[in-house]
């Protein structure tokens, strides 16, 4: 049995397909707005790229919301066995991006409230403060944000990777499955 036959298959629908490459692309375009922004430091106002990046902040964790109520709510469809290592790290690494597509947009809105600075979409329509203005706990969550989008950006390079090694060494048909 060669090794693509001793995996599991999952077949994801055309709404999970849709959240997932919309949630890649916004994480992209986050990642070139972070590196192009101008630091933040005390008295620095949300304006141009700070403000997309807090926009962009919040569509993701808003469709990632959606995505996980999706994948409860209509799992994909898994055909064969699922075991091994190689799924207990593909699960891990799964799990792992999920916490911090999460955690990464909370702790930047938390330190935005902390900056007094509003975390809104759009005028009039945007998340309830989570931490008080001037709060040094929210003000210090900013290096956390920091730190946990950096982790993100490694573990999407393994999930790029895993993708491509399954597509070039194994030869099976994970990367179709997300097309």
């Amino acid at each position: 049995m060669n090794q693509a036959s001793q995996t599991a298959t999952r077949r994801y629908n055309s709404v999970a397909k849709a959240l997932h490459w919309a949630i890649a692309l916004l994480i992209f375009a986050q990642f070139a707005i972070a590196w192009t922004m101008p630091e933040v430091h005390k008295g620095t106002l949300p304006v141009g790229e700070i403000h997309w990046h807090i926009v962009v902040g919040i569509l993701i964790l808003l469709l990632v919301a959606v995505r996980i109520v999706w994948r409860v709510v209509r799992p994909p469809v898994t055909v064969g066995v699922e075991s091994g290592l190689q799924h207990r790290v593909a699960q891990l690494t799964h799990g792992v991006l999920y916490l911090c597509m999460l955690v990464v947009p909370v702790l930047g809105w938390a330190n935005a409230n902390a900056r007094d600075w509003s975390a809104e979409l759009c005028t009039g329509f945007g998340l309830p403060k989570i931490m008080a203005s001037g709060d040094r706990f929210g003000l210090d969550l900013g290096d956390v944000h920091g730190t946990l989008a950096t982790v993100m950006l490694v573990i999407i390079g393994l999930h790029v990777a895993a993708g491509l090694y399954h597509h070039i060494v194994l030869k099976d048909d994970t990367l179709q499955r997300m097309r």
